[in-house]
């Protein structure tokens, strides 16, 4: 799936739809530059699972839990780089990926050799022509 956004009302509309077909257990892995709208698209997912709190991006917290409707559990990867299973079991990534809530992984490029084999791919990229400009684009890993 393809999406055009030129602002992060749109981003978050995008990604509150796209939210209302996943469960718990799902892995949403997000690619895309510094101020792509990561962020925005999570919290776009946050919308939709009933999350009441401000989200923001965990970068040096690294896991932000948002109970919801079904639990958000938003990583952001960003200071990982390079991790191994090691770093990523001291995270706790293992314990919520394909757990009882869904979750939402900023900088995935990061971790990709551990991200499930089924999880969805949400790659935003910036448009060079205009700075509001984004093409938001979904696929699911592994053909499912």
């Amino acid at each position: 799936m393809e999406y055009f956004s030129n602002s992060q009302e749109q981003t978050e509309y995008i990604a509150s739809e796209f939210t209302k077909t996943l469960k718990a257990g799902d892995v949403v892995a997000l690619f895309g530059d510094l101020g792509a709208g990561k962020t925005a698209f999570v919290r776009g997912m946050a919308n939709a699972l009933g999350v009441t709190e401000h989200v923001t991006s965990p970068t040096f917290v690294i896991l932000n839990e948002y109970p919801g409707a079904v639990p958000l559990y938003h990583f952001d990867m960003y200071r990982l780089e390079g991790a191994d299973e090691e770093a990523l079991n001291d995270v706790g990534y293992y314990e919520y990926a394909g757990g009882d809530g869904i979750c939402a992984i900023e900088w995935s490029e990061y971790i990709e050799d551990y991200l499930p084999k089924d999880c969805y791919r949400v790659k935003i990229t910036l448009d060079d022509g205009d700075e509001r400009a984004r093409r938001i684009e979904i696929s699911r890993a592994g053909g499912a």
